[in-house]
C-alpha cells in the first residue's frame, strides 16, 4: 500500500501541474497525470499478470499440441455428416484462434523490458487484453461445439479424443480469465502479487484525489489565510512547488483534524527540501508556523 509520504508527494505534483496550466479544470488533467505518475507502478502490475499468464501458458502448450493432433481425424469425421458443417467451421475457428493466440504469446515474449516504462507498459497492457479477447472468443467457440456434440450421440465415440481435449483447454482457460479480474478470485495465493499492485494503484489514486479535490475546493480560503500571514502575498509570486506546498500544509492544519499540527509542518518541509529550492524548507516551515499558531 502507498505511504501517506507517497500519497503527499502525488498531492503536491497534481496541485502544481494543475496551476500550472492557468487555472483550468483541474479534473480535465487528471488522466494524463496519474498516466504519468504510476508509470513504474502500471509497469509491475502488467508485468506480474504477463509472469502468470506465462506459467499457465506452459500446460496450454501441451494441450495445443493434443488438439492439433486429433483435429485432422474429428474434421474427417464430421466430414461425412452434412448438419454438421457447423461443427467443423467452429473446430476450424478454435485452431485459428489457438493459433493467434500462440503467436501472440510470443510476440509478447519478445518485448524489452528495460525501454521507456510508459512503452514497455503499453505494449503488455495492449498485448494481454488481446489475449484474454481471443481467450473469450475461444471459450465461446468450444461451447459451441460441445453443445453440438452433445446432440449426436453417435458420434461421440469419434469425437470424444478432441473433446476430452477441448475439455481440458477450457479448464485452463477459465483459469487464465481470472487474470482479467483477480480481485473477484481473492482466494488464489498466485495472484497475490497481481491484487498487491493493483490496490496499490488505487489507493495512492484514490486517497491523492480525494485530498487534492479538499484543497482546492477551499484555494481562496486557504490563499486569504496564507495573505495574512505573507506580506504582499500573491500566489503567482511564490513559486509554484512552494505554493503547492504550501496550501496542502495549510489545508491540513486548518481543515484536517486527524493530523497533528506538528506533523503536518514537519511533512510539508520535508516535501519542501525534497521538491523546492534550496530556501523552500525554511519558508514553508516558517508560513505554516504561524498558520498554526492562527
Amino acid at each position: 500500500m502507498p505511504s501517506r509520504r507517497q500519497i503527499r508527494e502525488a498531492v503536491v505534483q497534481f496541485l502544481y501541474c494543475a496551476d500550472l496550466e492557468g487555472g483550468g479544470d483541474p479534473t480535465a488533467l487528471r488522466e494524463s497525470f496519474w498516466r504519468f505518475v504510476t508509470e513504474s507502478d502500471r509497469k509491475t502490475l502488467a508485468l506480474a499478470i504477463w509472469k502468470s499468464m506465462r506459467h499457465l501458458a506452459k500446460s496450454r502448450e501441451e494441450r495445443h499440441d493434443e488438439f492439433l493432433k486429433r483435429l485432422p481425424a474429428a474434421l474427417e469425421a464430421l466430414a461425412g455428416e452434412p448438419s454438421l458443417e457447423s461443427g467443423a467451421t467452429l473446430l476450424e475457428r478454435i485452431a485459428s484462434l489457438e493459433h493467434e493466440w500462440s503467436s501472440r504469446l510470443h510476440a509478447l515474449s519478445n518485448i524489452r523490458r528495460d525501454d521507456d516504462d510508459d512503452l514497455v507498459t503499453e505494449r503488455f497492457t495492449d498485448g494481454i487484453e488481446r489475449l484474454f479477447s481471443i481467450e473469450r472468443d475461444l471459450v465461446a467457440a468450444r461451447t459451441g461445439f460441445l453443445r453440438i456434440l452433445e446432440d449426436h450421440p453417435a458420434l461421440r465415440p469419434r469425437l470424444e479424443p478432441i473433446a476430452g481435449t477441448l475439455n481440458r483447454l477450457a479448464r485452463i482457460s477459465e483459469r487464465l480469465l481470472q487474470l482479467e479480474h483477480p480481485e473477484d478470485f481473492p482466494e488464489q495465493s498466485d495472484f497475490k502479487k497481481i491484487l498487491s499492485s493493483k490496490a496499490s494503484i488505487e489507493k495512492l489514486r484514490t486517497e491523492a484525489d480525494r485530498m487534492a479535490d479538499a484543497v482546492l475546493g477551499l484555494k481562496p480560503q486557504l490563499d486569504e489565510q496564507l495573505n495574512a500571514v505573507i506580506e504582499n502575498f500573491a500566489p503567482e509570486r511564490i513559486d509554484p512547488i512552494d505554493r503547492a506546498i504550501l496550501r496542502l500544509g495549510a489545508w491540513e492544519i486548518l481543515h484536517n483534524p486527524d493530523v497533528p499540527n506538528p506533523v503536518a509542518i514537519n511533512e510539508a518541509v520535508d516535501l519542501a527540501k525534497e521538491f523546492g529550492t534550496t530556501d523552500s524548507g525554511r519558508f514553508v516551515n516558517g508560513i505554516l508556523d504561524q498558520i498554526a499558531r492562527g
